[in-house]
């Protein structure tokens, strides 16, 4: 790959931001591709609102969806990976692995 190839690569503006990168890989590593907001905020140490615009960008990317319910009474959102996440995911990681083997 010549450098200049560089260009096309990396092209996904959602997932270059920091924080939709790990949200979606956090998704994406986990059993069932979802995790609650509480647990999100926590593993990666968000703040509520930043992890809230963040999972906001990703379901208007249709990236992840989102889920509100009542669990005993009290609410929980629970964010999906879609396949449209996955697929989008994977095509970075793959652009960051070509960028990684040029010699």
């Amino acid at each position: 790959m010549h450098p200049s190839d560089y260009s096309n690569l990396l092209n996904d503006k959602i997932l270059k931001e920091r924080s939709r990168l790990l949200i979606i890989s956090f998704l994406m590593a986990s059993e069932t591709n979802s995790a609650t907001f509480m647990v999100l905020q926590k593993s990666l140490n968000l703040s509520r609102g930043n992890l809230s615009i963040q999972i906001k960008t990703l379901a208007e990317a249709q990236y992840v969806t989102i889920k509100k319910e009542f669990k005993h009474n009290k609410p929980q959102t629970t964010i999906f990976i879609t396949s449209e996440g996955i697929v989008a995911l994977k095509k970075y990681l793959k652009e960051m692995e070509e960028i990684f083997m040029y010699k």
